[in-house]
């Protein structure tokens, strides 16, 4: 691993050069263990510890097949699925890979006792396989984590339907939490030449998703003029979501638990912010029953901040929690788009404030190769920023996993893999001059 390091960090290594180099048999990798799936069995989700479940280890390296790279890791991050899976929930991950092992003989190398986590990584490419044309070894890149066969015709219009899509480091196996991950060539997007490699490798998954969720066509198809409710508008995801709404000319009213993070959001330009935590907000009386009273109180506030107005759009994520608001506030023909449900799956709402005011509710999931590389490009062009906030390393993704899980962390939460320090990897100064302080926002509060 160490002459990999080498020649990534020195400044005249040539494609030649990363081909000729030796690989290892293994590596060191972030994994869950297929024998402790019960672990935390009779637990309440607040009390299953991700530094229990995550164990840093020595993995064989995966063969190479067709259309597939080897990428070396600088560095990673850790999302809310890397959090589900150490915790088992909903279910546990060994289930993606023991089905997509029966896909085919090249996909049983995923369906292995280990699981290797992540859905992000900036790195550099080591090896491609058969029939890769558009990358070669030395290419610095990042990697979206849309999994695809494409067998079917049903992906072709748009890869999130086809049958066999995947998120990798999630539904399957060899992710970006390692000195080395296995990905698709099709993955592989340039790396932001003005970006650490820590800051390169942050925006990938949520940065795609709230491109797909809001401004996507199959999304919210975001307008200028357009008032967003974000909740957890300073997450890694809503984070995301706040900016591309202020770059497209639309109003994002930002919903934050604490004045920390409400200043976040000031910082990234937002001026509507409701702090649900000092307003109060309580959305269920009790497990069973939702409060309308609350929807509407919600409702009036932000009528308060948009001069009367109701919102377009809901950039839901929470789920459970707020779903019942969410519906209640959203204006008459509006949309209420959602991804994930960190509060809980199943959600309830009232259905005369959707079917009688003809709202829609839009389901959106990660993002295609398209809108992956239109969301990387607007990071690359420095119109859309990293939202790091904090880096661990390798051995500490434990920590790092337990900091989401609890809510701790602000923006997105970077690993280091084989970087040996943050701060390295940055190619263009001048753009990065130009940013910094945007660059750097979420590092500084």
């Amino acid at each position: 691993m160490q002459e990999i390091l080498d020649a990534i960090l020195s400044s005249d290594s040539t494609a030649a050069d990363f081909a000729a180099l030796k690989l290892p048999d293994s590596y060191r990798a972030v994994t869950l263990h297929k024998d402790e799936e019960q672990m935390f069995a009779g637990l309440d989700s607040r009390d299953k510890d991700p530094r229990k479940s995550l164990h840093l280890d020595e993995v064989a390296l995966p063969e190479l097949g067709p259309g597939e790279a080897l990428v070396a890791v600088m560095a990673s991050a850790v999302n809310y699925n890397t959090v589900w899976s150490s915790i088992y929930e909903p279910v546990s991950t060994f289930g993606f890979l023991e089905r997509y092992g029966r896909l085919s003989p090249l996909t049983k190398r995923h369906d292995l006792p280990y699981h290797v986590l992540g859905s992000d990584l900036a790195g550099v490419v080591l090896r491609t396989g058969a029939g890769v044309n558009a990358w070669k070894p030395g290419d610095e890149v990042v990697a979206h984590c849309l999994s695809v066969e494409l067998e079917s015709s049903d992906g072709h219009n748009d890869t999130m339907m086809d049958p066999e899509q995947r998120i990798w480091g999630f539904e399957t196996n060899f992710g970006g939490l390692a000195q080395i991950a296995l990905v698709k060539t099709n993955q592989l997007m340039p790396k932001p030449a003005h970006l650490t490699w820590e800051e390169a490798a942050s925006p990938g998954l949520v940065n795609s998703t709230a491109y797909r969720q809001l401004v996507s066509q199959n999304g919210a198809g975001m307008k200028q003029g357009d008032n967003v409710l974000i909740w957890g508008a300073s997450g890694g995801l809503g984070s995301y979501a706040t900016q591309y709404a202020l770059a497209g000319g639309a109003t994002p009213i930002c919903v934050v638990s604490n004045d920390q993070k409400a200043e976040i959001c000031r910082a990234m330009g937002a001026e509507a912010i409701i702090d649900r935590s000092a307003e109060g907000y309580r959305f269920w009386k009790d497990e069973n029953t939702q409060d309308p009273r609350e929807w509407k109180r919600l409702g009036g506030r932000i009528r308060e901040l948009t001069g009367g107005e109701d919102v377009d759009i809901v950039f839901e994520h929470p789920g459970r929690e707020t779903f019942g608001a969410s519906v209640y506030v959203t204006r008459k023909g509006g949309t209420i788009v959602t991804c994930a449900s960190t509060s809980g799956y199943m959600h309830q709402y009232d259905n005369r404030y959707l079917w009688m005011s003809l709202k829609k509710i839009v389901g959106s999931h990660f993002a295609n190769y398209r809108e992956a590389w239109e969301a990387n490009r607007l990071v690359a062009k420095g119109k859309i920023h990293p939202t790091l906030s904090k880096v661990y390393s390798l051995d500490q993704t434990g920590q790092a996993a337990l900091d989401v899980h609890q809510n701790k962390h602000q923006g997105k939460v970077g690993v280091l893999c084989l970087s040996p320090s943050e701060g390295l990897g940055v190619r263009d100064a001048e753009l990065r001059e130009k940013h910094l302080p945007a660059i750097n926002r979420f590092r500084d509060i």
